[in-house]
């Protein structure tokens, strides 16, 4: 017969245990952070799409996502409107001079058959100009999206954290700032870039 008797926990032992645990049971009454959906809207589409959240008075956001245009005839999409910004556009990025400029792509951004453009930090992005309120990580950005072919669609940004170079990832990409003619903002170079108002 096996004799079964009680040892006393060494209390060093018990903390450690009770700290590694209450991670664990916690996330079980947290929610999950919001997650992307796919879109498909004719010949189009949308995968993966994420906003970053902007600190208090921040006057303009951006959104990201990779469209594919799997049909025959090149589309265009231009941002129609979205429920945080007055209004939502699609912006280029150049260097001109060692400094980064972003700019509203006129007529919308073309998708040549077969195509995969991703929106991303420092690339291609849906610019979200005099923001109504602030992007809070967690929450969901919507936005309505116009291609020319393809129709419109409504598309739902899970937001991440401020910074955040791709949803799910530690913050740490650019930085935006109101200076007057036009917006600066650090890229995730470290390099700081232009927006020319429009």
């Amino acid at each position: 017969m096996m004799n079964l008797a009680r040892k006393p926990v060494p209390r060093r032992l018990a903390t450690a245990i009770a700290a590694l645990a209450a991670p664990l049971i916690l996330a079980q009454f947290v929610a999950p952070p919001a997650q992307a959906a796919d879109y498909d809207v004719g010949s189009i589409h949308i995968a993966q799409p994420w906003a970053r959240a902007t600190p208090k008075g921040a006057s303009s956001g951006a959104g990201y996502m990779t469209i594919t245009n799997n049909g025959t005839a090149a589309d265009r999409v231009s941002c129609v409107s979205s429920d945080a910004s007055a209004q939502c556009q699609i912006h280029s990025v150049s260097m001109e001079g060692g400094v980064m400029k972003m700019r509203p792509v006129e007529g919308g951004l073309e998708i040549k058959p077969g195509e995969t453009i991703t929106l991303t930090p420092g690339s291609f992005h849906m610019m979200l100009v005099d923001l109504k309120h602030p992007l809070e990580a967690g929450q969901m950005l919507k936005a309505t999206l116009k291609f020319d072919n393809a129709g419109t669609v409504d598309v739902e940004y899970p937001i991440a954290a401020i910074g955040a170079p791709a949803p799910g990832a530690a913050a740490g990409g650019m930085m935006m700032g109101d200076h007057g003619g036009g917006m600066m903002m650090q890229s995730p170079g470290g390099g700081m870039m232009q927006m020319d108002k429009k």
